[in-house]
């Protein structure tokens, strides 16, 4: 069972998609992922892609971030992200009026959006080779001070670099590896 971890929404029961297509974050890697923003959370734009149930981007509206987007090219993703969005809803009427739900490819959104974002999910398939182009097209639409939070197999090689954006800190949890990629205003 996934859950909201804390903030208006803590303890929330979440959907999730079913079939092996899909493979939601770990619990500690999710409050990894938090413990390492915590700060950095409350009134920022949130860019889910890959977003699968959207329990990352969830977990940051309960949080007090701004607002999420959340991207999936998968239409049964976007129904279950909108039915947890209405679950979270239920016990936070707010949080529901800051997230917008898109089924499409993440990559095709990148090049269309006009979207800025200061926190950025990105959790595609392992094996799909997506994370490295991913990686690329979401510096473009970060805001300066942002960060960019990779989730990969251990073995995914990704660049030191991306536009502006610097990898600062890596965490392993067993086979996955976290990295954070920081605004460092594109000294070289």
């Amino acid at each position: 069972m996934m859950r909201i971890i804390t903030g208006a929404a803590r303890g929330c029961r979440l959907e999730t998609l079913q079939g092996e297509d899909t493979r939601p974050t770990a619990e500690r890697v999710k409050e990894a992922v938090c413990s390492a923003l915590q700060f950095e959370i409350e009134g920022r734009a949130v860019l889910d892609l890959f977003a699968g149930s959207g329990q990352m981007g969830l977990e940051m509206l309960s949080r007090g971030a701004a607002g999420c987007v959340f991207v999936d090219k998968s239409p049964e993703a976007a129904a279950v992200i909108r039915r947890n969005l209405n679950a979270v809803a239920r016990r936070e009427p707010s949080l529901s009026g800051n997230a917008q739900v898109l089924s499409t490819d993440a990559l095709a959104y990148l090049r269309r959006t006009k979207d800025r974002f200061d926190i950025a999910l990105l959790d595609p398939p392992y094996a799909a080779g997506l994370l490295a182009p991913a990686l690329e097209g979401t510096a473009e639409r970060m805001n300066p001070g942002g960060v960019i939070v990779c989730e990969s197999d251990a073995g995914l090689p990704l660049p030191e670099r991306a536009g502006d954006y610097r990898l600062a800190r890596t965490y392993r949890y067993g086979r996955v590896l976290l990295r954070l990629y920081r605004w460092d205003g594109g000294a070289e």
